[in-house]
């Protein structure tokens, strides 16, 4: 091609630039007269009638502030409900990379109510150390009691409320690293058996996966997912941390043919529970519904609640005494206020229900004073996703330990705060096939089974440092709770286990 070709080639192609540019620069102004145009006439935002297009930033900004507190002005211990330092701890031990820092802790050690553990002039050696003891759930109250060493589970996440390839990557992982898996008020799914995990099957109060069509228990659907040899025990939830007096709330745009299949209930409608058991009005009630669902499965049964007026604690173990052990339940899970869930009223999740840090020395403590600490098995569950706040449980009396978003940083969550909303960015709480699949299963579920085993590991750290051989060997007086004076108070002389009321110490 000549010279004189190239120059005419290439002033066609300036000529059709410039038009193109003038088309689109023309087409923004266009769209810019039709925004302001709009924005001046509506009369539903005053931002936009009284500051037209500009206004519509306000929004850009109001949805991407999430992302830039998160990420560039937020300090390490500063962001809620996590800050970074502790996911930050959770994706380092889910990768298995290394956990160790530097230079000093960020953690400040004058903040009140936070804790410390006093470690021993004579730590546990590493040929002496253990691995945690088995606690055995059910004993002769069931026909299949459960026994298991380990120390931080899975809580319940529904199918529904966490997409497909979360449940086969957290049923793997589980499965991998010996721990149980609790199904959530949504149903047993297929996912929840595929891995091989332990499963906890929960019954919120929909009675989801075991209702009738009147959402009443259906005892022959309860004993056909009890059938399964994987599931170990039957979890009645009573209330949620984040939403005590409210219902499971999942949006109709995430309920599809299969969930709504397997919950009982119709396609894309809103799936919301009722705030509380219609067949559960008094604490005889929940007795008697303990007593007949760990007949007809054979399983261990409890119930699940966050604390809040204490004095139905005080007339459930009365209840006990009244009907004898055999009545009480096997386990007790213990919410915190602070605990997690994908949609709830913001008033319920701010203000409503005791945190774990009160809760649970409280109903441990009222477990001794009436004489049923041995029968009753206490699973703590809120906010426990790193080794210092299991360490810390385990110290005031907690059997076992549960965490949800826990585990969902070990998939991948980067706290995005859109769990509601099916746009879910790393694929655990939508429903979205795209946005799926950037979550692979058999690799997130390495990553699961990773975080379980160096959480306990970390928490066998602190348990040696103190001097005991295994983390249930943990009591309250390695246990110093910081002041608002920056000084500190030993857990055991502020809040010593209690004796057995003597009219209840025989039993």
């Amino acid at each position: 091609m000549e010279m004189s070709e190239l120059q005419q080639l290439a002033q066609t192609i300036i000529q059709w630039g410039a038009l193109g540019l003038a088309f689109l620069l023309g087409v923004g102004l266009l769209i810019l007269l039709v925004m302001y145009l709009v924005d001046t006439t509506q009369t539903t935002h005053t931002i936009r009638r009284n500051y037209p297009v500009v206004g519509r930033f306000r929004y850009l900004f109001e949805h991407l502030g999430e992302f830039f507190r998160q990420y560039f002005f937020a300090m390490d211990r500063e962001e809620l409900p996590f800050n970074r330092a502790e996911r930050s701890w959770v994706y380092r031990a889910a990768k298995q990379v290394d956990a160790t820092v530097a230079f000093g802790s960020t953690r400040p050690l004058d903040r009140d109510g936070e804790v410390i553990f006093l470690n021993s002039a004579f730590p546990t050696l590493d040929e002496d150390a253990v691995a945690p003891r088995p606690v055995t759930i059910g004993g002769d109250s069931c026909a299949s009691p459960y026994t298991t060493s380990a120390v931080l589970n899975i809580s319940a996440m529904s199918f529904g409320a966490i997409s497909k390839p979360a449940v086969l990557a957290l049923s793997s992982g589980a499965r991998e690293a010996g721990i149980w898996l609790n199904t959530g008020e949504g149903g047993l799914s297929p996912y929840h058996l595929a891995g091989g995990a332990d499963i906890v099957f929960q019954i919120g109060t929909a009675k989801y996966g075991v209702r009738d069509a009147q959402g009443r228990l259906d005892d022959d659907k309860l004993r056909a997912v009890t059938a399964h040899e994987q599931v170990k025990m039957v979890e009645i939830k009573m209330s949620q941390g984040a939403k005590p007096g409210k219902g499971g709330i999942l949006p109709g745009r995430k309920v599809t043919d299969e969930i709504a299949s397997i919950r009982g209930i119709a396609r894309g409608h809103d799936s919301i529970s009722p705030n509380g058991h219609i067949d559960i009005r008094s604490v005889d009630d929940l007795l008697d519904m303990i007593a007949h669902v760990r007949s007809v499965s054979g399983k261990p049964t409890g119930f699940k609640m966050v604390v809040g007026q204490t004095g139905f604690f005080t007339d459930l173990f009365q209840a006990i005494h009244s009907r004898g052990l055999d009545a009480a339940p096997d386990f007790i899970t213990i919410d915190s206020a602070d605990g997690g869930t994908g949609a709830a009223p913001q008033p319920l999740i701010d203000y409503v229900g005791m945190p774990l840090q009160e809760s649970l020395p409280l109903i441990v403590d009222m477990l001794h004073e009436y004489g049923l600490r041995e029968r009753i098995k206490v699973i703590a569950s809120g906010k426990l996703v790193n080794p210092g706040r299991v360490a810390w449980a385990l110290s005031v009396g907690a059997d076992f330990c549960t965490s949800a978003r826990g585990f969902m940083f070990a998939l991948g969550c980067v706290q995005a705060l859109q769990c509601n909303r099916n746009t879910c960015p790393t694929g655990i709480t939508t429903h979205d096939r795209e946005l799926q699949r950037g979550l692979v299963p058999e690799a997130k579920s390495k990553r699961v089974a990773a975080y379980a085993r160096n959480l306990a590991y970390d928490v066998g750290v602190i348990a040696h440092s103190c001097g005991v051989a295994e983390p249930r060997g943990l009591q309250r007086h390695h246990v110093r709770v910081i002041e608002a004076n920056g000084r500190s108070h030993s857990l055991a002389e502020t809040r010593p286990v209690p004796a057995a009321r003597p009219e209840y110490s025989g039993d």
